[in-house]
């Protein structure tokens, strides 16, 4: 199981937001390259960014500042956050972005993702955010008004094969990861899921671990490793223990 930290890019910074909310946010450094150059050190062997300004926007807002990130580690990054242009994505994986994380165009523009599939393959990830398993787009501000075993069974249908899946209730909460939803995703659509949202501890760390099996291939350290009620070498070590 891959242990992927999160950095969440908003203005150049590296912050964090409780529950999505853009008026609830915790800036945690201002130069995020040498936050990644931290959790490398650490052991960790990908990193998940996302551009807040570009989910706001609907194009890529924090690429300079990615520029720097992919200078200074030598690990695979996955970006996402507002790419919804088969443009945009030929140029952040130009830059050499390992994945491209698709959000809220796989609800509006599926033939999209279908032809970025096609031509980039497992490179493109789809992000699936959801409250009370409803779809949200539009960096989590509106409905999407489709529920998420739905939309992932269409995504896997375009050619997705990897799908993050972010409880928007628990993010950036420390309430713990919800386990039970995500393994079902993975069970019912049939695609690899990445956990996301709410990670307080190691306990969560041991309660995914058994749902490898269903499907689940990873999950996404944001505010624990930040707080320091998650010890990320800890985690990196639990994940990956041969079940």
């Amino acid at each position: 199981m891959t242990i992927f930290p999160a950095i969440d890019l908003r203005g150049g910074k590296c912050v964090r937001l409780f529950k999505g909310d853009f008026d609830q946010e915790t800036v945690f450094s201002d130069q995020p390259a040498e936050v990644a150059q931290q959790w490398q050190a650490q052991g960790a062997q990908f990193l998940h960014l996302v551009d807040l300004d570009g989910a706001r926007a609907g194009h890529s807002e924090n690429l300079a500042t990615v520029r720097k990130i992919l200078a200074a580690v030598t690990i695979p990054v996955e970006l996402g956050g507002g790419i919804r242009t088969l443009e945009n994505i030929d140029e952040v994986l130009a830059l050499g972005v390992r994945r491209v994380i698709l959000g809220s165009v796989a609800v509006r523009d599926p033939e999209l993702v279908a032809a970025a599939c096609a031509k980039y393959g497992d490179r493109i990830v789809v992000g699936i955010d959801a409250k009370d398993g409803i779809v949200a787009v539009d960096g989590w501000g509106v409905s999407g008004d489709v529920d998420v075993i739905t939309l992932a069974k269409r995504m896997k249908q375009a050619g997705v094969r990897t799908i993050i899946y972010t409880d928007i209730s628990r993010d950036g909460t420390l309430a713990g990861v919800n386990v039970e939803a995500t393994a079902k995703l993975a069970r019912e659509s049939g695609v690899h899921v990445v956990a996301s949202g709410g990670v307080r501890d190691v306990r969560d760390i041991e309660a995914l671990k058994p749902y490898e099996k269903d499907g689940i291939e990873g999950v996404i350290v944001g505010k624990s490793i930040y707080t320091g009620s998650l010890s990320l070498p800890e985690a990196l070590a639990i994940a990956a223990e041969v079940n």
